[in-house]
């Protein structure tokens, strides 16, 4: 049994040194492929695999063609758009993710950008705090319920708006329910977005929506690109000069953000919400897990494609 991890980004060696070790007592033998630069690398080393754990890697319909003898893909980390679920099933392989592992680096990375946000990016002028701000949490889901808990240390009182998630959760959170995404921006000073991206979501974080925060809103973005519409957001931001936006997933339309709204907008250099060495070991060491777990048992409750 041959278990593959694949990363163009490299898990920490503390991480890869873990990931060896469930594997390796589990019987099976551990492959790295680590910083590749072709696709065709990727292709080579999947051929003889029976199992993947990968980050933010690809794996299409040309990768699985390719892995003959794979059973299972994990995805380290709690996304899965990087999998076509689809092919993946076509091919009958269990597509996996890892929930939870990287919820409390991605909101720990949500606070302070609303920290940042707040003292207006450090510029030296006077900023305001984050007691008693009203926080909008969209989607309270692992990371969601993380976020609530860190707002609530700083003070802030916390709304919630999931369709999926029952009020009782939210209350036994100490966090306050409101039943549509309008009345979320409606009320809160900072909304933050943790929605996945799906056909639903995609460009729903637009012009309108975010235009009804009130004066001074912030708009904090640690979940996906593809959730916001740009173009909506940048007329909005042109209309409305007390808005701010910060994200941790850089826009295509960066430069022309960064043109415009210098002091209101900011965007990390890369996606950082799980760049922790934390949440590298946590979240490989459970790929690794559930891998041996599905193997040997059978288990497919992280389970992403049917």
């Amino acid at each position: 049994m041959k278990v593959l991890v694949a990363t163009e980004k490299p898990f920490a060696k503390v991480a890869v040194d873990g990931i060896r070790e469930v594997i390796e007592q589990a019987g099976y033998e551990l492959a790295l492929l680590e910083k590749y630069t072709d696709k065709q690398q990727l292709l080579d080393a999947v051929a003889d695999a029976d199992a993947l754990i990968i980050r933010s890697d690809i794996v299409d319909s040309e990768v699985l063609n390719a892995a003959k003898q794979l059973k299972i893909v994990v995805r380290a980390g709690a996304g899965y758009d990087n999998i076509d679920l689809a092919a993946a099933t076509a091919h009958k392989v269990v597509a996996m993710n890892t929930p939870g592992q990287n919820s409390n680096a991605v909101a720990e990375l949500a606070l302070g950008l609303m920290v940042y946000a707040v003292r207006n990016l450090y510029n030296g002028t006077s900023g305001t705090e984050l007691k008693g701000k009203k926080l909008g949490i969209h989607a309270f889901g692992n990371v969601g319920r993380n976020v609530a808990r860190i707002a609530q240390g700083f003070g802030m009182e916390v709304y919630a708006y999931d369709a999926y998630c029952p009020d009782e959760a939210m209350l036994a959170a100490n966090v306050k329910p409101v039943h549509s995404a309008e009345e979320l921006y409606k009320t809160c000073d900072i909304v933050s977005l943790h929605i996945p991206a799906t056909p639903e979501t995609k460009n729903s974080i637009n012009h309108d929506l975010v235009g009804l925060l009130p004066k001074g809103g912030i708009l904090v973005n640690t979940a996906r690109k593809e959730v916001i519409d740009e173009d909506g957001l940048i007329s909005l931001m042109l209309e409305r000069t007390d808005l701010k936006y910060m994200t941790d997933i850089m826009p295509a339309a960066d430069a022309k953000f960064r043109e415009l709204f210098a002091g209101r907008y900011f965007a990390t250099p890369k996606k950082m919400g799980a760049q922790t060495a934390e949440a590298n070991i946590n979240a490989g060491i459970a790929a690794a897990k559930q891998i041996v777990d599905f193997i040997e048992n059978g288990v497919t409750k992280f389970q992403v494609n049917k």
